[in-house]
Protein backbone atom coordinates (compact mmCIF):
# COMPACT_ATOMS: atom_id res chain seq x y z
CA UNK A 1 0.00 0.00 0.00
CA UNK A 2 1.57 3.48 -0.91
CA UNK A 3 0.67 5.54 1.62
CA UNK A 4 3.20 8.98 2.34
CA UNK A 5 2.81 12.67 1.27
CA UNK A 6 5.41 12.58 -1.59
CA UNK A 7 5.82 10.81 -5.08
CA UNK A 8 8.63 8.08 -4.60
CA UNK A 9 9.63 8.70 -8.06
CA UNK A 10 10.17 12.33 -7.77
CA UNK A 11 13.62 14.16 -7.90
CA UNK A 12 11.88 17.80 -9.14
CA UNK A 13 12.76 20.29 -6.06
CA UNK A 14 10.75 22.59 -7.55
CA UNK A 15 6.94 20.12 -7.20
CA UNK A 16 8.22 19.28 -4.17
CA UNK A 17 8.66 22.38 -2.52
CA UNK A 18 4.68 23.20 -3.52
CA UNK A 19 3.95 19.77 -2.38
CA UNK A 20 5.67 21.29 1.14
CA UNK A 21 3.64 24.72 1.17
CA UNK A 22 0.42 22.92 0.45
CA UNK A 23 0.54 20.29 3.04
CA UNK A 24 1.70 23.60 5.75
CA UNK A 25 -2.14 24.75 5.30
CA UNK A 26 -3.68 21.39 4.41
CA UNK A 27 -6.69 19.49 6.66
CA UNK A 28 -6.98 16.17 8.32
CA UNK A 29 -9.88 14.19 8.48
CA UNK A 30 -11.56 11.78 10.61
CA UNK A 31 -13.50 9.28 9.57
CA UNK A 32 -16.19 6.81 11.67
CA UNK A 33 -16.84 9.67 14.85
CA UNK A 34 -16.89 7.52 18.03
CA UNK A 35 -16.16 8.80 21.17
CA UNK A 36 -12.10 9.34 20.66
CA UNK A 37 -12.03 11.36 17.93
CA UNK A 38 -15.22 13.18 18.69
CA UNK A 39 -13.83 14.19 22.10
CA UNK A 40 -10.94 15.29 19.85
CA UNK A 41 -12.82 17.35 17.28
CA UNK A 42 -14.29 18.92 20.76
CA UNK A 43 -10.79 19.46 22.18
CA UNK A 44 -10.30 21.76 19.30
CA UNK A 45 -13.08 23.42 18.54
CA UNK A 46 -12.64 24.04 22.11
CA UNK A 47 -9.10 25.84 21.37
CA UNK A 48 -10.06 27.48 18.49
CA UNK A 49 -8.55 24.86 16.39
CA UNK A 50 -11.10 23.61 14.06
CA UNK A 51 -10.20 25.07 10.66
CA UNK A 52 -7.65 22.11 10.03
CA UNK A 53 -10.28 19.30 10.83
CA UNK A 54 -13.05 17.84 9.14
CA UNK A 55 -15.36 14.97 10.06
CA UNK A 56 -17.02 12.78 8.49
CA UNK A 57 -19.51 10.00 10.31
CA UNK A 58 -20.26 6.48 9.31
CA UNK A 59 -23.80 6.67 7.30
CA UNK A 60 -26.46 6.16 9.72
CA UNK A 61 -25.08 7.32 12.37
CA UNK A 62 -24.78 10.43 14.24
CA UNK A 63 -21.73 12.72 15.12
CA UNK A 64 -22.95 12.83 18.86
CA UNK A 65 -23.92 8.85 18.74
CA UNK A 66 -21.07 7.73 21.33
CA UNK A 67 -21.60 9.89 24.31
CA UNK A 68 -24.50 9.64 26.57
CA UNK A 69 -26.97 11.86 26.89
CA UNK A 70 -26.10 13.20 30.12
CA UNK A 71 -22.47 14.14 28.97
CA UNK A 72 -24.18 15.74 25.79
CA UNK A 73 -25.84 18.25 28.81
CA UNK A 74 -22.39 18.95 30.03
CA UNK A 75 -20.64 20.33 26.67
CA UNK A 76 -20.83 23.87 25.87
CA UNK A 77 -23.26 24.64 22.32
CA UNK A 78 -21.25 26.63 21.24
CA UNK A 79 -17.84 24.08 20.78
CA UNK A 80 -21.13 21.64 19.78
CA UNK A 81 -21.62 23.65 16.82
CA UNK A 82 -18.24 24.24 15.71
CA UNK A 83 -18.08 20.12 15.12
CA UNK A 84 -21.13 20.12 13.25
CA UNK A 85 -20.33 22.85 11.22
CA UNK A 86 -16.53 20.47 10.71
CA UNK A 87 -18.47 17.35 9.71
CA UNK A 88 -20.88 19.52 7.12
CA UNK A 89 -19.61 21.05 3.63
CA UNK A 90 -21.92 23.29 1.03
CA UNK A 91 -23.03 21.52 -2.08
CA UNK A 92 -24.98 23.87 -4.67
CA UNK A 93 -25.70 25.97 -1.70
CA UNK A 94 -27.10 23.16 0.37
CA UNK A 95 -25.54 21.74 3.51
CA UNK A 96 -24.37 18.17 2.76
CA UNK A 97 -22.56 15.66 5.22
CA UNK A 98 -19.00 15.04 4.77
CA UNK A 99 -18.55 11.31 3.42
CA UNK A 100 -15.19 9.14 3.28
CA UNK A 101 -14.61 10.28 -0.22
CA UNK A 102 -15.15 13.85 0.51
CA UNK A 103 -12.64 13.87 3.35
CA UNK A 104 -9.78 12.39 0.39
CA UNK A 105 -10.60 14.61 -1.79
CA UNK A 106 -9.88 17.82 0.64
CA UNK A 107 -7.38 16.01 3.08
CA UNK A 108 -3.82 15.23 2.98
CA UNK A 109 -4.11 13.36 6.00
CA UNK A 110 -7.35 10.78 7.03
CA UNK A 111 -7.33 8.67 10.03
CA UNK A 112 -9.84 6.02 9.87
CA UNK A 113 -11.08 6.13 13.50
CA UNK A 114 -13.77 2.73 13.70
CA UNK A 115 -12.52 0.19 16.04
CA UNK A 116 -11.76 -3.94 14.77
CA UNK A 117 -15.13 -4.42 13.44
CA UNK A 118 -15.41 -1.87 10.64
CA UNK A 119 -11.79 -0.93 10.18
CA UNK A 120 -10.28 -3.79 7.84
CA UNK A 121 -13.73 -2.70 5.78
CA UNK A 122 -13.00 0.88 6.15
CA UNK A 123 -9.02 0.48 4.94
CA UNK A 124 -10.11 -1.38 2.04
CA UNK A 125 -13.03 1.51 0.84
CA UNK A 126 -10.23 4.30 1.56
CA UNK A 127 -7.54 2.58 -0.42
CA UNK A 128 -10.33 2.14 -3.46
CA UNK A 129 -11.45 5.66 -3.26
CA UNK A 130 -8.01 7.03 -3.65
CA UNK A 131 -6.92 5.43 -6.47
CA UNK A 132 -10.35 6.34 -8.35
CA UNK A 133 -9.75 9.74 -7.42
CA UNK A 134 -6.14 9.94 -8.23
CA UNK A 135 -5.22 10.66 -4.31
CA UNK A 136 -2.06 8.68 -4.26
CA UNK A 137 -1.05 11.15 -2.45
CA UNK A 138 -3.22 11.09 0.57
CA UNK A 139 -2.29 9.43 3.60
CA UNK A 140 -4.26 6.88 5.75
CA UNK A 141 -3.81 6.27 9.54
CA UNK A 142 -6.10 4.30 11.89
CA UNK A 143 -7.05 4.49 15.99
CA UNK A 144 -7.56 1.04 16.26
CA UNK A 145 -5.82 -0.55 18.78
CA UNK A 146 -7.43 -3.63 18.87
CA UNK A 147 -6.76 -7.26 17.02
CA UNK A 148 -8.30 -8.11 13.95
CA UNK A 149 -9.33 -11.79 13.31
CA UNK A 150 -9.44 -13.74 9.95
CA UNK A 151 -12.06 -16.13 10.70
CA UNK A 152 -11.16 -18.63 7.30
CA UNK A 153 -7.07 -19.25 9.05
CA UNK A 154 -8.54 -18.87 12.21
CA UNK A 155 -5.29 -16.06 12.69
CA UNK A 156 -5.42 -13.00 14.88
CA UNK A 157 -2.97 -10.13 14.11
CA UNK A 158 -2.95 -6.24 14.23
CA UNK A 159 -3.85 -4.24 11.31
CA UNK A 160 -0.50 -2.73 11.16
CA UNK A 161 1.16 -5.73 10.54
CA UNK A 162 -0.53 -6.62 7.77
CA UNK A 163 -0.82 -3.03 6.21
CA UNK A 164 3.18 -2.06 7.27
CA UNK A 165 3.11 0.85 5.76
CA UNK A 166 -0.43 2.09 7.62
CA UNK A 167 -0.11 5.37 10.15
CA UNK A 168 -0.97 4.89 13.87
CA UNK A 169 -2.20 7.78 15.98
CA UNK A 170 -2.27 7.14 19.34
CA UNK A 171 -2.85 8.78 23.05
CA UNK A 172 -4.06 8.10 26.15
CA UNK A 173 -7.45 9.59 27.51
CA UNK A 174 -10.52 9.21 30.06
CA UNK A 175 -14.36 9.49 29.54
CA UNK A 176 -14.48 13.13 29.57
CA UNK A 177 -10.51 14.08 29.90
CA UNK A 178 -10.37 15.65 26.38
CA UNK A 179 -13.16 17.94 27.46
CA UNK A 180 -11.26 19.83 29.98
CA UNK A 181 -10.22 23.08 28.83
CA UNK A 182 -6.74 23.05 31.22
CA UNK A 183 -5.65 19.36 30.81
CA UNK A 184 -2.96 18.75 28.10
CA UNK A 185 -2.48 15.22 26.76
CA UNK A 186 0.50 13.69 24.75
CA UNK A 187 0.09 11.48 21.32
CA UNK A 188 2.08 9.76 18.99
CA UNK A 189 1.79 9.11 14.88
CA UNK A 190 3.86 6.33 13.80
CA UNK A 191 4.76 5.46 10.27
CA UNK A 192 7.77 3.05 9.15
CA UNK A 193 8.83 6.00 6.75
CA UNK A 194 10.70 8.70 9.35
CA UNK A 195 9.50 12.00 7.02
CA UNK A 196 6.40 10.88 6.62
CA UNK A 197 5.90 10.15 10.36
CA UNK A 198 7.46 13.80 11.13
CA UNK A 199 5.31 15.70 9.29
CA UNK A 200 1.96 13.47 10.37
CA UNK A 201 2.76 14.49 13.69
CA UNK A 202 3.29 18.60 13.04
CA UNK A 203 0.21 18.55 11.21
CA UNK A 204 -1.97 16.23 13.82
CA UNK A 205 -0.25 18.32 16.27
CA UNK A 206 -2.39 21.61 14.77
CA UNK A 207 -5.35 19.95 16.35
CA UNK A 208 -4.86 21.52 20.04
CA UNK A 209 -2.24 23.48 21.94
CA UNK A 210 -3.51 20.74 24.78
CA UNK A 211 -2.63 17.65 22.08
CA UNK A 212 1.18 17.05 21.67
CA UNK A 213 1.74 14.58 19.02
CA UNK A 214 5.17 13.51 18.74
CA UNK A 215 6.40 10.87 15.77
CA UNK A 216 7.27 7.51 15.70
CA UNK A 217 8.39 4.73 13.24
CA UNK A 218 6.70 1.95 14.93
CA UNK A 219 3.32 1.54 14.11
CA UNK A 220 3.36 -2.31 14.29
CA UNK A 221 4.92 -2.32 18.00
CA UNK A 222 2.78 0.84 19.07
CA UNK A 223 -0.69 -0.80 17.70
CA UNK A 224 0.44 -4.26 19.37
CA UNK A 225 0.87 -2.29 22.79
CA UNK A 226 -2.76 -0.68 22.28
CA UNK A 227 -4.13 -3.80 21.57
CA UNK A 228 -2.34 -5.79 24.22
CA UNK A 229 -2.81 -3.12 27.62
CA UNK A 230 -6.68 -3.69 26.99
CA UNK A 231 -6.42 -6.83 27.78
CA UNK A 232 -4.36 -6.02 31.02
CA UNK A 233 -6.25 -3.33 31.90
CA UNK A 234 -9.16 -5.82 32.90
CA UNK A 235 -6.59 -7.20 35.16
CA UNK A 236 -5.43 -4.28 36.18
CA UNK A 237 -9.02 -2.88 37.27
CA UNK A 238 -9.30 -6.82 38.82
CA UNK A 239 -6.36 -6.20 40.91
CA UNK A 240 -7.47 -2.57 42.14
CA UNK A 241 -11.05 -3.50 43.43
CA UNK A 242 -10.40 -7.23 44.51
CA UNK A 243 -6.97 -6.35 46.65
CA UNK A 244 -7.85 -2.76 47.58
CA UNK A 245 -7.54 -3.37 50.97
CA UNK A 246 -4.50 -5.33 50.25
CA UNK A 247 -1.82 -2.81 49.12
CA UNK A 248 1.53 -4.75 49.48
CA UNK A 249 0.40 -7.00 45.99
CA UNK A 250 -0.78 -4.27 43.73
CA UNK A 251 2.93 -2.78 42.48
CA UNK A 252 3.99 -5.83 42.17
CA UNK A 253 0.78 -6.87 40.15
CA UNK A 254 1.01 -3.66 37.95
CA UNK A 255 4.20 -3.14 37.26
CA UNK A 256 4.44 -6.87 35.70
CA UNK A 257 1.54 -6.48 34.10
CA UNK A 258 3.54 -3.17 31.92
CA UNK A 259 6.51 -4.93 31.72
CA UNK A 260 5.11 -7.77 30.12
CA UNK A 261 2.69 -5.42 27.66
CA UNK A 262 6.35 -4.22 26.26
CA UNK A 263 8.47 -7.42 26.27
CA UNK A 264 5.79 -9.03 24.27
CA UNK A 265 6.02 -6.02 21.69
CA UNK A 266 9.77 -6.01 21.74
CA UNK A 267 9.48 -10.06 20.65
CA UNK A 268 7.19 -8.82 18.03
CA UNK A 269 9.49 -5.89 16.60
CA UNK A 270 12.30 -8.77 16.33
CA UNK A 271 10.06 -10.67 13.36
CA UNK A 272 9.04 -7.49 11.40
CA UNK A 273 9.91 -8.38 7.86
CA UNK A 274 11.11 -4.47 7.20
CA UNK A 275 12.95 -4.25 10.47
CA UNK A 276 16.38 -3.38 8.46
CA UNK A 277 14.70 -0.76 6.28
CA UNK A 278 12.90 0.61 9.69
CA UNK A 279 16.91 1.17 10.84
CA UNK A 280 19.09 1.18 8.15
CA UNK A 281 17.30 3.19 5.25
CA UNK A 282 15.72 6.23 6.93
CA UNK A 283 16.52 9.55 5.61
CA UNK A 284 16.14 11.32 9.16
CA UNK A 285 17.87 9.93 12.02
CA UNK A 286 15.83 8.34 15.07
CA UNK A 287 16.84 10.72 17.62
CA UNK A 288 16.15 13.66 15.14
CA UNK A 289 12.50 12.27 15.94
CA UNK A 290 12.63 12.39 19.89
CA UNK A 291 14.06 8.86 20.02
CA UNK A 292 16.82 8.92 22.98
CA UNK A 293 19.29 6.48 21.04
CA UNK A 294 18.96 4.58 17.92
CA UNK A 295 18.14 1.09 19.38
CA UNK A 296 17.63 -0.49 22.38
CA UNK A 297 18.13 -4.21 22.09
CA UNK A 298 17.86 -7.09 24.63
CA UNK A 299 20.42 -10.11 23.94
CA UNK A 300 19.49 -13.51 25.93
CA UNK A 301 22.18 -16.14 26.73
CA UNK A 302 21.77 -19.70 24.90
CA UNK A 303 24.67 -21.54 26.99
CA UNK A 304 27.37 -21.29 24.27
CA UNK A 305 26.46 -18.16 22.47
CA UNK A 306 24.02 -15.29 22.95
CA UNK A 307 21.00 -14.01 20.49
CA UNK A 308 19.10 -10.73 19.93
CA UNK A 309 15.78 -11.50 21.45
CA UNK A 310 14.05 -8.46 21.69
CA UNK A 311 13.84 -4.61 20.28
CA UNK A 312 12.91 -2.60 22.55
CA UNK A 313 13.38 0.88 20.71
CA UNK A 314 10.10 1.47 20.82
CA UNK A 315 9.52 2.08 23.99
CA UNK A 316 10.94 5.58 24.05
CA UNK A 317 7.63 6.43 22.30
CA UNK A 318 6.44 8.20 25.51
CA UNK A 319 2.87 8.53 24.69
CA UNK A 320 2.31 5.13 23.65
CA UNK A 321 4.39 3.86 27.20
CA UNK A 322 1.98 6.28 29.09
CA UNK A 323 -1.07 5.07 27.83
CA UNK A 324 -0.17 1.44 28.84
CA UNK A 325 0.55 3.01 32.82
CA UNK A 326 -2.90 5.23 32.30
CA UNK A 327 -4.88 1.91 31.67
CA UNK A 328 -4.01 0.51 34.53
CA UNK A 329 -4.66 3.45 37.30
CA UNK A 330 -7.88 4.10 38.97
CA UNK A 331 -8.11 7.81 38.58
CA UNK A 332 -8.66 10.57 41.32
CA UNK A 333 -11.94 11.85 39.59
CA UNK A 334 -13.90 10.61 36.80
CA UNK A 335 -14.20 7.07 35.53
CA UNK A 336 -11.02 4.58 34.61
CA UNK A 337 -11.41 3.30 30.92
CA UNK A 338 -13.98 0.60 30.16
CA UNK A 339 -11.97 -2.57 30.20
CA UNK A 340 -10.75 -1.27 33.43
CA UNK A 341 -13.95 -1.42 34.85
CA UNK A 342 -14.68 -4.55 33.29
CA UNK A 343 -11.78 -5.77 36.06
CA UNK A 344 -13.38 -3.96 38.31
CA UNK A 345 -16.98 -5.93 37.50
CA UNK A 346 -14.88 -9.42 37.28
CA UNK A 347 -13.67 -9.12 41.04
CA UNK A 348 -17.18 -7.77 42.72
CA UNK A 349 -18.61 -10.70 40.50
CA UNK A 350 -16.15 -13.24 41.47
CA UNK A 351 -15.83 -11.92 45.38
CA UNK A 352 -20.26 -12.56 44.83
CA UNK A 353 -20.45 -15.67 43.85
CA UNK A 354 -17.10 -17.10 45.11
CA UNK A 355 -15.58 -18.06 41.63
CA UNK A 356 -14.89 -17.14 38.49
CA UNK A 357 -17.81 -16.43 35.99
CA UNK A 358 -18.85 -20.20 34.57
CA UNK A 359 -18.07 -18.45 31.06
CA UNK A 360 -17.81 -15.49 29.01
CA UNK A 361 -21.01 -15.43 28.51
CA UNK A 362 -21.69 -15.04 32.21
CA UNK A 363 -18.96 -12.61 32.86
CA UNK A 364 -20.68 -10.48 29.95
CA UNK A 365 -23.98 -10.68 31.80
CA UNK A 366 -22.31 -8.85 35.10
CA UNK A 367 -20.81 -6.43 32.59
CA UNK A 368 -24.29 -5.52 31.31
CA UNK A 369 -25.67 -5.36 34.43
CA UNK A 370 -23.04 -2.94 35.20
CA UNK A 371 -24.37 -0.97 32.63
CA UNK A 372 -21.01 -1.26 30.19
CA UNK A 373 -21.40 -2.33 26.80
CA UNK A 374 -19.55 -5.34 26.12
CA UNK A 375 -19.53 -4.55 22.16
CA UNK A 376 -16.74 -2.01 23.37
CA UNK A 377 -14.72 -4.11 25.71
CA UNK A 378 -11.64 -4.89 22.63
CA UNK A 379 -9.78 -6.04 25.77
CA UNK A 380 -12.50 -8.95 26.02
CA UNK A 381 -12.58 -9.26 22.41
CA UNK A 382 -8.52 -10.11 22.08
CA UNK A 383 -8.61 -12.30 25.03
CA UNK A 384 -11.06 -15.30 23.33
CA UNK A 385 -8.04 -15.71 20.88
CA UNK A 386 -5.17 -15.32 23.02
CA UNK A 387 -4.04 -18.78 22.50
CA UNK A 388 -3.85 -17.96 18.64
CA UNK A 389 -2.38 -14.39 19.41
CA UNK A 390 0.45 -15.82 21.62
CA UNK A 391 1.19 -18.69 19.16
CA UNK A 392 1.45 -16.58 15.99
CA UNK A 393 3.99 -14.08 17.59
CA UNK A 394 5.72 -16.58 19.69
CA UNK A 395 5.71 -15.29 22.63
CA UNK A 396 7.42 -16.95 25.69
CA UNK A 397 4.71 -18.10 28.24
CA UNK A 398 7.05 -16.01 30.78
CA UNK A 399 6.45 -12.79 29.01
CA UNK A 400 2.53 -13.41 29.32
CA UNK A 401 1.86 -15.04 32.70
CA UNK A 402 -0.94 -12.54 33.84
CA UNK A 403 -2.93 -12.75 30.53
CA UNK A 404 -2.29 -16.46 30.86
CA UNK A 405 -4.00 -16.48 33.93
CA UNK A 406 -6.44 -14.33 33.29
CA UNK A 407 -7.47 -16.04 30.25
CA UNK A 408 -7.58 -19.30 32.54
CA UNK A 409 -10.21 -17.73 35.06
CA UNK A 410 -12.16 -17.07 31.88
CA UNK A 411 -11.56 -19.51 28.73
CA UNK A 412 -10.03 -22.62 31.36
CA UNK A 413 -11.33 -26.23 31.88
CA UNK A 414 -13.62 -26.21 35.50
CA UNK A 415 -10.58 -27.57 37.16
CA UNK A 416 -8.29 -24.50 36.07
CA UNK A 417 -10.80 -21.97 36.78
CA UNK A 418 -11.01 -22.81 39.84
CA UNK A 419 -6.92 -22.68 40.58
CA UNK A 420 -7.24 -19.21 39.27
CA UNK A 421 -9.15 -18.12 41.42
CA UNK A 422 -7.57 -19.58 44.30
CA UNK A 423 -4.26 -17.51 42.61
CA UNK A 424 -6.00 -14.29 42.08
CA UNK A 425 -8.18 -14.06 44.64
CA UNK A 426 -5.35 -15.13 47.49
CA UNK A 427 -2.49 -12.26 48.05
CA UNK A 428 0.44 -14.90 48.85
CA UNK A 429 -1.12 -17.14 45.89
CA UNK A 430 -1.11 -14.29 43.36
CA UNK A 431 2.44 -12.65 44.57
CA UNK A 432 4.33 -15.69 44.26
CA UNK A 433 2.64 -16.60 40.95
CA UNK A 434 3.71 -13.19 39.85
CA UNK A 435 7.45 -14.05 41.17
CA UNK A 436 7.93 -17.76 39.81
CA UNK A 437 5.76 -17.25 36.24
CA UNK A 438 8.00 -14.64 35.18
CA UNK A 439 11.28 -17.18 35.51
CA UNK A 440 12.39 -18.77 32.17
CA UNK A 441 11.46 -22.76 32.29
CA UNK A 442 15.11 -23.21 33.27
CA UNK A 443 15.98 -20.78 36.03
CA UNK A 444 12.84 -22.33 38.10
CA UNK A 445 14.64 -25.53 37.31
CA UNK A 446 17.37 -24.49 39.97
CA UNK A 447 15.32 -22.33 42.21
CA UNK A 448 12.72 -25.59 42.83
CA UNK A 449 16.00 -27.54 43.22
CA UNK A 450 17.09 -25.85 46.20
CA UNK A 451 13.97 -26.09 47.69
CA UNK A 452 14.03 -30.17 47.47
CA UNK A 453 17.98 -30.92 48.02
CA UNK A 454 16.87 -33.72 49.75
CA UNK A 455 15.72 -35.15 46.18
CA UNK A 456 18.27 -36.98 44.73
CA UNK A 457 16.93 -35.78 40.94
CA UNK A 458 17.41 -32.02 42.60
CA UNK A 459 21.11 -33.19 44.17
CA UNK A 460 22.37 -34.10 40.85
CA UNK A 461 20.72 -30.88 39.32
CA UNK A 462 22.89 -28.85 41.78
CA UNK A 463 26.33 -30.96 41.83
CA UNK A 464 26.00 -30.75 38.21
CA UNK A 465 26.33 -27.22 37.67
CA UNK A 466 29.56 -27.10 39.24
CA UNK A 467 31.31 -28.70 36.49
CA UNK A 468 30.78 -26.60 33.43
CA UNK A 469 30.62 -29.16 30.72
CA UNK A 470 27.91 -31.08 33.07
CA UNK A 471 25.99 -27.76 33.38
CA UNK A 472 25.24 -27.35 29.77
CA UNK A 473 24.05 -30.84 29.72
CA UNK A 474 21.81 -30.18 32.50
CA UNK A 475 20.28 -27.29 31.13
CA UNK A 476 19.38 -28.95 28.08
CA UNK A 477 17.90 -31.78 29.75
CA UNK A 478 14.38 -31.44 30.07
CA UNK A 479 13.20 -34.18 32.20
CA UNK A 480 15.44 -33.87 35.30
CA UNK A 481 13.44 -31.55 37.46
CA UNK A 482 10.03 -30.60 35.14
CA UNK A 483 8.40 -33.91 34.94
CA UNK A 484 7.96 -33.90 39.28
CA UNK A 485 4.51 -35.49 39.96
CA UNK A 486 1.84 -32.43 40.63
CA UNK A 487 0.09 -33.51 44.09
CA UNK A 488 -2.56 -31.78 46.38
CA UNK A 489 -0.52 -30.05 48.36
CA UNK A 490 1.49 -28.52 45.52
CA UNK A 491 0.75 -24.81 45.67
CA UNK A 492 -2.04 -23.13 43.52
CA UNK A 493 0.08 -21.05 41.71
CA UNK A 494 2.38 -24.37 40.44
CA UNK A 495 -0.53 -25.96 39.11
CA UNK A 496 -1.73 -23.23 37.16
CA UNK A 497 1.77 -22.57 35.67
CA UNK A 498 2.04 -26.59 34.81
CA UNK A 499 -1.32 -26.33 33.07
CA UNK A 500 -0.52 -23.09 30.84
CA UNK A 501 2.88 -24.41 29.90
CA UNK A 502 1.44 -27.54 28.93
CA UNK A 503 -0.62 -25.87 25.86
Amino acid sequence: MKNNFFNNDSLDKKSIKQRIRKLSKTKIGFYSIGLYPASLAYNSAMQQSTKSLLLATRPGRSLLGAFSEEAIKGMDPTHLAKMRRMSFHREEGKSVSNSLEYLIAKCDLVILTANSKYIQEDLAQACQIKEDLDRNNVVLGCLSGSFNHDQTNNESYVLCEKNPNLGFFSGFHRHGSLRDPVDSFTANFCHPNALTALIGAHLLNQLSPNIQVSPGIHNVEAQYIKAGKNMASIFAGFGHEYHQQKPGILPTVLTLLLHQALDQAATISMSRKDRYELYNQQTIALTELGYAVPKIEAILNKGSFTEKVRDHTFSQLTAIVADVRGSMMLPATGKPTRNFEAGQVLAKGMREHNRCPYDVYEFEQWCQEAGLNTGALEGLKALQYWPQIKKKYSIPHHDTSMVNLLYKGLYGIEEDQNLAFKVMTESRELSNYCQESVRHTHSRKYAEALDNMEEEDALELLSNTVIIDNAKKAIRDDNIIEDRELTSQTPAYIHIMNSIEQE
